[in-house]
């Protein structure tokens, strides 16, 4: 029973790191463009990140709890090897400034520990490769609806000078990132939730056919709220000015990218990356200016971690399922 507390406290540990971690994907734009002071924008982004909780159902939770590894598998020193590689890699590559993802750190710690338990056989290959293709797909969808938002509000409003532009969306931007806020607080929340729902199956106090009891849903969206508030701050300097330099408008058009994303994959239970979706949508809103107004450089170390995080968290959960055996 103590060590079910445990692991409950680290998943939340994870949700506060996850929502400091990510609170970049957030804020980076609306502070980069100075429509918000960075204190302001954090709160914004944590109150939005909780209002989540009254709007989404709970299917990307459902996924994570039964569509990355065979749920019979799952024991509590499974769940802390996946926490403990999600934990460390999130403090890692936030060290680094690396926006990689949360939701993938996670996925990956699962699939390292439970081969270690029970073998390759564990893994439901059909769930990994859909939360692995939007790897890409998410970036992808996020730059394409974005470069295609810029063009159009440029053309709609092509007779007003640029400054006219600007204030004008500088109003809007609350909008947008206040939307994009609670996509992410929508999906992000939501893989925790799986993850605690998972240890109380396994330990026997609720089964599959229960819904996730409130106070689980309620738990995991003030964690993130609460880690969003902190704001992880290295990574909004990636973020917000050296992937492209970003206009009000710009910082719109991005963000209801994002936006448009997150609430499609939350609604068909995908857990996507939130930092994937929004650094798609940065690069789109920079490309539509010309290839040379996007820093390439820095988004191929970007896409390296990206592609690093699901098999070194692997590693991670792995060796330390083996290590809470050899202790337990």
């Amino acid at each position: 029973m103590e060590f079910l507390y445990v692991v409950i406290g680290m998943v939340l540990v994870f949700d506060f790191i996850n929502g400091f971690h990510d609170s970049a994907n957030s804020i980076a734009t609306i502070v980069s463009t100075k429509v918000l002071s960075p204190l302001t924008a954090v709160i914004f982004a944590a109150f939005f990140n909780f209002l989540a909780y009254f709007i989404f159902h709970t299917k990307v939770a459902d996924t994570i709890g039964r569509g990355v590894v065979d749920p019979d598998v799952l024991n509590l020193s499974v769940i802390a090897a996946a926490l403990f590689a999600a934990i460390i890699w999130n403090l890692l590559t936030w060290w680094w400034g690396f926006p990689s993802s949360s939701s993938h750190t996670l996925v990956g710690g699962l699939i390292g520990a439970a081969i270690s338990k029970a073998g390759v056989g564990s893994v439901v290959v059909s769930g990994v490769v859909k939360i692995v293709s939007f790897i890409f797909i998410a970036p992808l969808m996020g730059m394409v609806i974005s470069f295609t938002i810029s063009a159009i509000v440029l053309y709609l409003f092509r007779k007003m000078t640029p400054s006219k532009i600007d204030k004008y969306f500088r109003k809007i931007q609350l909008f947008s990132a206040g939307a994009f806020s609670l996509g992410h607080g929508g999906n992000d929340a939501q893989k925790s939730m799986g993850i605690i729902w998972v240890a109380l199956i396994v330990t026997g106090h609720t089964t599959k056919n229960d819904p996730i009891a409130h106070w689980i849903v309620l738990s995991c969206y003030s964690a993130i709220a609460c880690g969003t508030l902190l704001g992880g701050w290295r990574i909004v300097k990636t973020m917000g000015q050296k992937i492209t330099k970003l206009r009000p408008f710009e910082g719109v058009c991005a963000e209801t990218a994002g936006s448009i994303t997150l609430f499609m994959a939350t609604h068909f239970g995908i857990p996507v990356s939130t930092t994937h979706t929004i650094t798609g949508a940065i690069i789109g809103v920079g490309a539509r200016k010309g290839v040379s107004a996007v820093k390439w450089g820095v988004t191929r170390n970007i896409f390296w971690s990206w592609i690093l995080t699901i098999p070194v968290s692997a590693l991670i959960g792995a060796a330390f399922y083996h290590f809470l055996n050899w202790v337990m």
